[in-house]
Formats: structure tokens, C-alpha cells, sequence
């Protein structure tokens, strides 16, 4: 198994997926990789010479904020937006969309889910 950027690689996906396992990397950041390091796209990673990993474990590291401190740095925007009381701030710590969706319906995801109360009447069971 191959290990880039401490996150282990999928060894049967072709590298151009396997590498979208790094937080940060996505598909177009992969082709540019590959690009670089002059590696085909098809190949699988388990095909891959250790100097081709090398390679792109040195392009990645070089070039690329990922995992870790991708993560922190995300973390201190979010913190300073809370901190000088900006509105994405506000929205980030009541835990609600940030951009701009409705939340009278949807946003589920986001807020959990939560069990509605009906309208309180109730259906008459016999007539008067």
C-alpha cells in the first residue's frame, strides 16, 4: 500500500482516483500531478515504480497544502470570522448554512434532524 502525504493509497484504482483520497487533491489538482511527474493516468497504484511515487509525493509536498495543514488553516478562517463577528462567523457557530440557503425547509444536513409537531387538532373519531 502506498502511503503519500500520510494517507494510504488505494493499490486497484488507477492513480488519477486513488490520489483524490488526499484531502486537498482533487481531480483537477490529480491531472496537473500526473502531468508533472510524466505518469500515466490509467496506470494502477499498484504499478507504480518507487520513483514515480517519489515523484509524486515530492510534487505533492512542494506544491500542495494538504491533509493536516490544509485542515488547520480552514479552521483558523473559521476562527477569525467568529472572531470579528463577521455574519458567516455568526452562521458558522449556530451551526447553519454559511452561503446564502434557505433553512425554513431543507438544510438538514446542517442543522439535524428534528421531529415536527403536527397542527394539534385532532380528528374526530365519532360524529355528534
Amino acid at each position: 500500500m502506498v502511503r503519500i502525504a500520510g494517507v494510504n493509497i488505494p493499490d486497484n484504482k488507477k492513480i488519477e482516483i486513488s490520489l483524490g483520497y488526499i484531502f486537498g487533491i482533487g481531480r483537477h489538482n490529480v491531472y496537473k500531478v500526473l502531468k508533472i511527474a510524466k505518469i500515466d493516468p490509467n496506470l494502477r497504484t499498484n504499478q507504480l515504480s518507487q520513483d514515480e511515487v517519489d515523484k509524486i509525493r515530492m510534487i505533492i509536498d512542494q506544491n500542495y497544502k494538504v491533509e493536516g495543514d490544509l485542515r488547520a488553516d480552514i479552521g483558523q478562517n473559521i476562527k477569525r470570522l467568529k472572531n470579528i463577528n463577521a455574519f458567516r462567523g455568526e452562521r458558522h457557530s449556530r451551526n447553519l448554512p454559511v452561503r446564502g440557503q434557505r433553512t425554513k425547509t431543507n438544510a438538514r444536513t446542517k442543522r439535524g434532524k428534528k421531529v415536527t409537531v403536527g397542527s394539534g387538532r385532532k380528528k374526530s373519531a365519532e360524529k355528534t
